[in-house]
This record gives structure tokens, sequence and C-alpha cells, in this order.
């Protein structure tokens, strides 16, 4: 299947590791140019050197999303560095789980208003190259309550709500929204490769929990992630895709 993705123009946030890190490698794989960004400057540096070696047009920028000015002023940037824009892709999270006053401001400046930001931001440039894709990264936790209700949940359930909030709203003009909600997914240096390290009885309880006997890979997220900002995922917006193993329980009408 022909994606349709070559030469269009993307932004990603948190594109430096995890599930971030694999749409911007998805994406290229398609001939797509994207423009990434994360907090940290080396991990950006690293990033870029390592994409840049592999000869894609990939752009990155130490933004942090909490900062309204900054992320606007970067989606600028990347659009004039690659000639406008055709998608978004949302990825950043917070992980501020445990309830707390300083985490559930975070994650709403983070996760929520970080998210909002981008699409802000975005969205003229959008328009002005004749519709686009808006991908938004929620969470299972976003969909049924789990050992991350509280902020993290929360914030995620609303992303949800946001995103189709969007769809409705951009249906005429061009601009499609979907959301991807991931289950447990598991690669080096993430959140659940430190719960196996340092409680190893609640990770053991997550994996249990999954009848696949395993957690995704960033790339196994990624591949929905790049569908749905696709050419092929034409007349689909709207729709939260989960992509989980089968972890929740609930039916998703």
């Amino acid at each position: 299947m022909d994606l349709g993705l070559s030469g269009k123009r993307f932004v990603v946030t948190g594109g430096t590791r995890g599930i971030g890190r694999a749409v911007v490698e998805g994406l290229l794989a398609e001939g797509a140019a994207v423009a990434f960004c994360a907090r940290s400057q080396d991990a950006v540096a690293q990033a870029q050197a390592e994409l840049a070696a592999e000869g894609a047009t990939a752009v990155g920028a130490a933004v942090d999303v909490g900062d309204s000015a900054a992320l606007t002023k970067w989606v600028g940037d990347a659009s004039d560095a690659l000639g406008g824009l055709d998608g978004v892709v949302a990825n950043v999270s917070a992980l501020a789980i445990p309830e707390s006053g300083d985490n559930w401001r975070t994650s709403f400046d983070v996760d929520l208003m970080g998210t909002v930001g981008l699409v802000d931001a975005a969205l003229p440039h959008l328009l002005a190259a004749g519709g686009g894709s808006i991908v938004t990264i929620s969470s299972v936790s976003g969909r049924e309550i789990d050992f991350a209700a509280g902020p993290y949940g929360t914030m995620k359930a609303a992303i949800i709500h946001y995103t189709q909030g969007l769809a409705f709203k951009l249906a005429d003009r061009g601009v499609r929204a979907n959301t991807v909600s991931p289950g447990n997914t598991y690669f080096p240096g993430g959140v659940w490769s430190s719960i196996e390290e340092n409680d190893p009885k609640l990770f053991a309880h997550a994996l249990g929990l999954n009848p696949t006997g395993r957690m995704a890979t960033p790339e196994e997220v990624a591949n929905a992630v790049v569908f749905l900002s696709s050419s092929a995922a034409s007349f689909i917006t709207g729709t939260n895709l989960v992509v989980d193993g089968a972890l929740t329980r609930g039916v998703q009408f």
C-alpha cells in the first residue's frame, strides 16, 4: 500500500526516544520530511546526527512544549525550514503519575496544553497547505481506570475529547484529527524499563494483564500513527485507535 507520504512535511514533539522517535523514523521511511523536538539539546543533537547519517531530512530542536511561546516559534521555524506543513504529531507527556498539586499542573501544562499549543501553532500552516492531519497520542489510561488514574489519566482522556472536537470542527476544511492510545510500551530507558528495574512486582502485574504476554514496541504504535497521518486514511477522522494487544476490556463503540 502506498501511503502517499513522500514529500510530505511533519512536526513531531518528543521525537528523540520511544514512540516519538519511532514515529519520526516511520515518517522518514515513507519519504516524508520531519522536524522534531525534545527538551534535551543533547538528545536532539544525537538523534539528528543518527537520522542524518541515514540520509533523511530531519530537523531537530530543543523545545519545552509547556512554553507556549517557544512552541509557537518552533512550529513557525519548522514550517519555514520544511517549506510548509502537512501534518503534526503531538506526542509529549510529562508522565506525572502520582497525585500531587505539582503533577496536576505539570500534566495540564505539558500533556494537554502542549497538545493544544502545538495544534494552534500548526493549524494556519496546515490550512495554507490545503489541509493535513493531526495525530495526538493519548493512552489506554485515558480510556479506563488503572494505576495511572489521576493527573496522567485525566489529561489523556481530555486529549481524546479535544481531538474528536477538532475532527468535527475541521472536517470541512480538509484537516483530519485522530488519536492513538497505546497500551504499555516497552523500550530501553523508558518508563516500563525503569519500573521493571525498580518495581518488579508492578512490572510483572502489568505484563500479566496483557493476553499477548508482552508489551508493545514503539514501532508497533508508530505504525498506527504513520497510517493515520497518511492519505491512505483519508476518510478517517475523529477516531481513537487503541493499540494495546487487547489489554483493555471495555467495548469501544
